[in-house]
């Protein structure tokens, strides 16, 4: 419960106000039984009419006070649940900005929404109920168990029986039913996933004409999803029942042996009333207590997703000797030395194995490779989206953990071949890059990308509004859009990973053209599968199962390596 205390510091006033007015409210309500018993064995007993008024009147003013508390906790019991549940959200949301690849791989992005809306819905409800019912309850139950035991204590023997066949009762079938919501949550993942990966795929689904399939995907996780919600539910609605026939029981009992008192006279009318009303208020308490304690039973299973993200401890963050240096990169050269890694510190082979390469600043390199050569992830090491395993990536001479991570990233880019643009216009997605960017420093940009030609054709320009994640272009107007977005901010270490593949031939070399002239000093990182697009470059590095095989510019590849010949006759190339 630690973890969230933070999230409560802003409602601290509605904490402490919502109990108040709960406490208030059941006073209010624990006397008036016996004012109305006091009424029929006196006023009317008695016929006192002005007793009768005078106490009547006392009733009315508890209630009126009695409804205004109940409104104040009801008020601040929702300020306080609904801001919680918002504090929990932005919480969320903040840590998962945090997480390293490696840790956003531990979760899938279905699972991450449901636990952010869902989960986080569910626990506010819990809060909700507890500033208005877990304080009742108790309290009423309290109250109205001391006044009916004073009332009759031979009587009173009934709730003896009665609670711990409750208590025992709600036990067991909350115990039964607490697995069912851990997997009821599991499967709404499911359920989103489905669903994210359907909306995602719109358009793959409609050209395979796979409609069909694709709902009966859906049909199957939602039925397992409705299967296990069937199963806790029928868990839990077996606690009502067993209450009303307590109470029912109960109720008889009381009516039974209280009426026995009456007719010998050692018990009056009234009292019998103010009694069944004392008993009734503690079953109903005790009701409450157990819808309270089912609600926290299924709350737990949310509470439990919650606190693993939070309780996540993100492995790539800021030391304290980064922060005290703040150093910043300035020229932009590069150097692998001794890098070894794999993703996971238990898997036994490692995905890169003993690199060992320097880039000098403004150079140009281009790394090739097979499928699963990790190309990619050698790259990625560079801005700590992962860490090393064994060895140091170093910029310009300093190990890149000496580097604050905003520092490390402002001055470097990596355009990959998925990047995608957000919800809004162009004009916002490329200023996404570089938000103090001027509009000629925009057009210079996406002319830099090739991207102003196709953009001016569109009727609103830069203006125009992009579907989510761009679906209103095509993927090559998408990647130069994210080549312009990342060169917008004239980075110290530029990274284009296979980020022109849908791009076409004489496009691409367009744009290595303006990189020439226009990011002289920038040191170019570039992956890609076609040899023409880095005979250019001044180095080529091939990479072969995480290991470095060769080096050099393309005709001394050609000559000396016969891996980069095969590639070269198979893309039939001519020198």
């Amino acid at each position: 419960m630690k973890k969230y205390f933070p999230f409560f510091l802003l409602y601290k006033k509605a904490l402490i106000l919502a109990p108040l007015l709960v406490i208030i409210d059941v006073a209010c309500e624990i006397v008036q039984p016996d004012l109305m018993s006091k009424i029929v064995d006196v006023g009317v007993g008695h016929k006192n009419l002005h007793y009768i008024l005078q106490t009547g009147g006392l009733m009315l003013v508890l209630s009126i006070i009695a409804i205004a508390a109940n409104v104040g906790n009801i008020y601040y019991s929702s300020h306080a649940s609904v801001g919680f549940a918002a504090e929990v959200r932005k919480g969320l949301f903040k840590k998962i900005q945090e997480f390293s690849f490696s840790n956003l791989d531990k979760f899938s992005s279905a699972s991450l929404t449901t636990r952010l809306t869902n989960d986080v819905n569910i626990v506010q409800e819990v809060i909700m109920m507890s500033l208005r019912l877990l304080i009742r309850a108790p309290l009423m139950l309290l109250f109205a168990v001391v006044i009916a035991v004073s009332i009759n204590a031979q009587l009173a023997l009934v709730i003896a029986v009665a609670i711990p066949v409750l208590g025992i009762s709600m036990y067991i079938i909350l115990h039964q039913g607490f697995p069912y919501f851990e997997q009821m949550q599991r499967r709404l993942d499911k359920v989103n996933a489905v669903v994210q990966e359907n909306l995602v795929n719109v358009r793959v689904v409609k050209s395979f004409v796979r409609e069909d399939f694709e709902k009966k995907k859906f049909g199957r996780t939602n039925d397992e999803l409705r299967e296990m919600a069937v199963k806790a539910s029928g868990m839990v609605v077996m606690i009502l029942p067993v209450m009303q026939l307590v109470m029912n029981i109960s109720i008889v009992a009381i009516v039974w042996f209280g009426g026995n008192a009456i007719i010998s006279g050692s018990f009056q009318v009234g009292q019998l009333m103010s009694f069944i009303t004392y008993i009734t208020q503690i079953l109903m308490s005790l009701m409450m207590l157990s819808m309270t304690i089912m609600t926290f039973s299924r709350a737990r299973a949310s509470s439990d997703r919650i606190l693993e993200i939070l309780n996540t401890t993100v492995d790539i963050v800021d030391s304290p000797e980064a922060k005290e240096k703040d150093l910043l990169v300035q020229k932009g050269k590069v150097e692998f030395k001794n890098v070894s890694f794999k993703y996971h510190p238990d898997a036994e082979a490692y995905v890169l194995k003993d690199i060992n390469l320097v880039v000098n600043a403004g150079e140009t390199v281009a790394i090739i490779g097979a499928t699963g050569a990790a190309k990619s992830t050698l790259v990625q090491l560079i801005p700590r989206l992962y860490d090393v395993s064994k060895g140091q990536v170093l910029i310009d001479d300093v190990d890149v953990r000496d580097y604050t991570l905003p520092n490390l990233r402002n001055n470097l880019k990596l355009v990959l071949q998925q990047n995608e643009l957000f919800s809004g216009t162009i004009k916002q997605n490329l200023k996404w890059g570089n938000p103090q960017a001027t509009d000629e420093e925009i057009i210079s940009a996406a002319k830099d990308a090739q991207a102003h030609d196709f953009i001016i054709t569109f009727p609103k320009g830069y203006e125009t509004v992009l579907g989510q994640s761009g679906i209103n272009v095509s993927g090559g107007q998408k990647q130069r859009i994210c080549i312009a977005r990342a060169i917008l901010r004239k980075p110290a270490i530029l990274i284009l990973d296979d980020s022109t593949s849908a791009v076409d031939t004489a496009t691409e070399a367009r744009i290595r053209s303006s990189f020439s002239t226009h990011l002289k000093g920038t040191t170019t990182f570039i992956i890609t599968q076609r040899l023409s697009s880095i005979k250019s470059a001044d180095r080529i590095i091939l990479l072969d199962d995480g290991a470095i095989i060769g080096s050099g510019s393309h005709d001394e590849l050609l000559k000396s390596s016969p891996v980069y010949q095969e590639i070269y006759h198979s893309q039939q190339l001519v020198s």
